[in-house]
């Protein structure tokens, strides 16, 4: 494990791609332990491929993945196992089983990594559940929850094991403002309390600046890192017109009543 003053995260010098197109080009950046750092572009830019390479799910072209000192593309077989047990991840609509109760959900990974009695993981199932104010909902049905339910129940599952590195995929997409903005608090809560480091793939500009340390911007056309740094600095004093744009261009349209106040 690394030092407190190390980084969590390392990409570096990563390329991606589908078959023979190129997704992803040269890309390196850093992710500081208890940040909030989140990735950004339009759509087509790699925001959701960046975050199946960093998980472990595809593997890259070129480059290296370092996640708590130890590289996850080199790692293979019980090492590997043990990277990816370090890190949970919440999905888009929250990736519930349909046929499985909530408790049965974010029983999941207990049951495949660990040892405990059924007393116990029941213990720390109602542990999670609390932890993003899901008490009482354990035996609901996931067709039985609202999107903004949905999604905390996912949550809890990848909360199960305790993670210091959670990621988070487009988790405010489909979310009235409100249910929105209680989930922007969750995130900032588990950071603070749990300790952890969190990756956010998202396109929401207000989230962002509700929540992100730190973001990168990636763009489709170049395939790279077009931005990085505080996204209030980025929105206001970026000496790239169109990243400053990119940055203001959700508070502009809902001024100007283009667009809802929610997607």
């Amino acid at each position: 494990m690394p030092e407190d003053n190390n980084p969590v995260i390392e990409v570096i010098d990563l390329s991606a791609s589908y078959g023979h197109e190129p997704i992803l080009h040269d890309i390196n950046f850093k992710v500081n332990p208890n940040e909030v750092f989140a990735v950004l572009g339009g759509s087509g830019c790699g925001k959701s491929t960046l975050l199946k390479h960093i998980t472990g799910l595809y593997c890259p072209v070129k480059g290296d993945i370092i996640i708590h000192g130890e590289s996850i593309v080199k790692a293979s077989g019980d090492k590997r196992r043990e990277i990816m047990r370090s890190f949970g991840v919440t999905y888009q609509g929250g990736a519930l089983w349909g046929s499985l109760t909530v408790g049965e959900n974010v029983s999941l990974p207990l049951e495949e990594y660990t040892s405990l009695s059924r007393k116990q993981i029941r213990a720390v199932v109602d542990e999670k559940l609390h932890l993003v104010q899901m008490d009482g909902f354990r035996d609901y049905m996931p067709a039985e929850l609202s999107g903004g339910m949905r999604k905390r129940a996912g949550l809890a599952r990848a909360m199960a094991l305790s993670p210091k590195l959670l990621f988070f995929d487009e988790p405010s997409a489909g979310l009235d403002p409100i249910t929105s903005a209680r989930l922007d608090e969750l995130i900032l809560r588990l950071r603070d309390e749990c300790d952890t480091t969190i990756m956010v793939v998202t396109h929401e500009l207000d989230s962002i600046f509700t929540i992100a340390d730190r973001v990168i911007m990636l763009s489709k056309e170049t395939k790279s890192i077009v931005a990085e740094g505080d996204p209030r600095y980025l929105r206001d004093k970026s000496p790239d017109p169109w990243v400053r744009e990119f940055m203001t261009r959700g508070a502009s349209l809902r001024l100007a009543g283009s667009i809802p106040q929610s997607t």
